[in-house]
This record gives structure tokens, C-alpha cells and sequence, in this order.
């Protein structure tokens, strides 16, 4: 990674003097200069005053991904980072737990120097929810493509029930669902339930159940092959840049919410 060496160890030889200091993230290893470096970037970007502002996570990670994208073009590199391609295609980018990150901590950090950033994590449940309920109200369907589970899962869940339940929106929940998990459904966690458990909560279409599909499956391994498979079948459309429609899908959101209330 990033041209680091790899290493093959066990647990207690990750923290062993024979090794150089590493970070370990699942079975990868390296080194931590890279983690170090990474979090210097990124608080030199955070204490830019275009940051200090209160915003979602979508504003956020376009900020961050313009300045990334540029990193790359000055180093000669292309395509290597999501958020700089979400930038260059105008894709909002939500992460439902900002505080619980890498990008988090350097964050708390630069607050406790006076930095005004705030992160209001509530835009994005409105704005999540906006954009589910414009696609169907302009006759689109929507689906959720979950790798893993957790946290993130239940944020892209949750906008159906947020339009139902809280908002009172008529609405038919989500018409497609995909996992690839390997989280178990008996343990009666979020991140192994199934589909159907989602229909109790009106996240996901009941009619369109036998549709969805779960995949007990390694992420790294079903991403690539479901990737190409997509890439080969599917012709090129052209860009929504949902990033740049977020306030008008907001307004509309609001309107149809006075409308029912």
C-alpha cells in the first residue's frame, strides 16, 4: 500500500521492535508515516477558511475530495481516490458517524484550536431523504447497493422511514436491495439482517422482496466482478451531479412535507 512492504504476522508481532511501526487495517499493513502524512494533509485542507463553516458531510467531502483531486493531478495520478471522483462528478458523499473517522479526529483537533467547523449531521438525513423522494416523485425508482453493514447501512435504509414514518410522506419504501455481507442474520444485529426484516420498518418494498438480493461474500472479492460485469453490460448515461441539485431536492422535500402536515 502506497508502496509500503507488506508483512505476514501475527497478532503480537504487529507491535514487535523487529518491525517498523505499522497500522493495521483488516490484514493490511503499513507503515504509520503514511497514516501521519495523510492526517497532516488533510489539517492543512480542514484549517482552510472556505472550512470553517457549519455543513453536512456532503459539502465536507466535496471540499476535501477538490483539493485531493488536485494532489493528484500535481503527483501524476489518476483515479485513485473516490473522493476526488465524487468531486469531479458531482456525487454527494454522506458518512452517517463524521466524529467516528480518521478525517473525525483531525477534526476534533482543529476545533480545539479555534477552528469553527461544525458538521450538521441532520442536513444529511434531510438531504439523504430528499433525494430518494425526488427520484420516486419524478417517476424513478430507488436502490441500495450495501457493502457490509453497520452504521452506514441503516443511514441509506433509513431514509425511507424517515419519509413514512416522520414525515409522513405516502411512500412504497426502496424498490431494489443488494448486499454483499458476511455478517450472519442469527445474531440479530443490523448488519446481517435480511431483507425482509427491512420491510418491517418500511425500508424496503415488500413486493419487490423476492428481487433483492444478499451475498455472503468477501467485499473485495464480489466489488471487481460486479463492477466489470456492470461496466460491460451497461451503456454510459450521463451525470446526475446530484451534489449540485441537493438544495432544490431540499426545498421540494419541504414543500410536499407542509403540504401533508
Amino acid at each position: 500500500m502506497n508502496g509500503q512492504k507488506k508483512y505476514l504476522v501475527k497478532g503480537e508481532e504487529i507491535i514487535s521492535s523487529q518491525i517498523p511501526r505499522n497500522v493495521r487495517i483488516y490484514d493490511i499493513l503499513f507503515n504509520i508515516d503514511v497514516l501521519l502524512s495523510t492526517d497532516e494533509f488533510f489539517r492543512q485542507v480542514l484549517m482552510l477558511s472556505e472550512i470553517q463553516q457549519e455543513m453536512g458531510t456532503a459539502e465536507l467531502h466535496y471540499k476535501l475530495g477538490k483539493y485531493i483531486a488536485e494532489r493528484e493531478r500535481k503527483l501524476g495520478i489518476k483515479n485513485n481516490s473516490i473522493l476526488a471522483t465524487a468531486y469531479k462528478c458531482g456525487i454527494p458523499v454522506y458518512t452517517s458517524s463524521p466524529g467516528d473517522s480518521s478525517i473525525g479526529l483531525n477534526i476534533a483537533e482543529v476545533v480545539l484550536g479555534g477552528g469553527k467547523i461544525k458538521i450538521d449531521v441532520f442536513l444529511d438525513v434531510n438531504e439523504t431523504a430528499a433525494i430518494v423522494f425526488n427520484a420516486k416523485k419524478n417517476g424513478g425508482k430507488t436502490g441500495v447497493f450495501v457493502l457490509g453493514g453497520g452504521s452506514p447501512k441503516n443511514f441509506i435504509l433509513q431514509t425511507e422511514p424517515q419519509l413514512q414514518e416522520i414525515l409522513k410522506i405516502p411512500e412504497k419504501s426502496h424498490d431494489y436491495f443488494i448486499q454483499i455481507t458476511d455478517a450472519r442474520p442469527d445474531t440479530g444485529g443490523l448488519s446481517g439482517a435480511t431483507p425482509s426484516e427491512g420491510v418491517t420498518w418500511g425500508k424496503i418494498d415488500p413486493g419487490r422482496l423476492p428481487d433483492t438480493v444478499v451475498a455472503y461474500v468477501d467485499s473485495t472479492i464480489a466489488l471487481p466482478i460486479i463492477t466489470s460485469y456492470s461496466m460491460a453490460k451497461v451503456k454510459s448515461r450521463p451525470l446526475k451531479r446530484l451534489f449540485y441539485k441537493r438544495e432544490a431536492m431540499l426545498g421540494s422535500l419541504y414543500k410536499e412535507y407542509l403540504k401533508v402536515n
